[in-house]
């Protein structure tokens, strides 16, 4: 979790939303990543999608059911079918999102009793890093965008 977290915060520098996402196999890394939607003008850009290429080439294969993710927040719908669709055994994530996870957060895809197959999940590993990061980039977001908006001059 320590390399994703390292990842993140190369996104928070980035602009980006700061997730990190790193794919293991024998106790090795061998895909990371950070989400680029931004940089690349690509919605699909999360970190978990990323690292996900990153390992399937590594691998030499679309199935992953012998490496494990660790991503520093917990992943949304789309990386969740990702996730279940490359079959990896087991996911490991930090912070939890209550209104968009996809891990137990506001629904549970990876363990969804009818899908082909289903992760064991992790949760809540480095929360509070993971947590602070992602609260720390959205207030300065927020207070960016209301300075904007004061700069913004009157509608007539």
């Amino acid at each position: 979790m320590g390399e994703a977290l390292r990842l993140a915060a190369r996104a928070y520098e980035a602009e980006e939303v700061p997730v990190g996402a790193v794919v293991v196999r024998n106790g090795r890394i061998i895909a990371r990543a950070f989400n680029q939607v931004e940089l690349l003008k690509d919605a699909t850009a999360h970190a978990e999608m990323i690292a996900i290429t990153q390992a399937e080439e590594a691998v030499g294969d679309w199935r992953l059911n012998d490496c494990t993710l660790y991503v520093t927040k917990e992943p949304c719908p789309m990386c969740a079918g990702a996730i279940v669709h490359v079959r990896f055994p087991r996911v490991v994530f930090g912070v939890g999102d209550a209104k968009g996870g996809a891990a137990g957060g506001a629904l549970n895809l990876l363990q969804f009793p009818g899908l082909n197959h289903q992760c064991d999940i992790t949760r809540g590993v480095r929360e509070e890093e993971c947590r602070a990061m992602l609260l720390s980039f959205f207030s300065e977001r927020r207070a960016a965008n209301e300075r904007e908006k004061k700069a913004l001059p009157p509608v007539a």
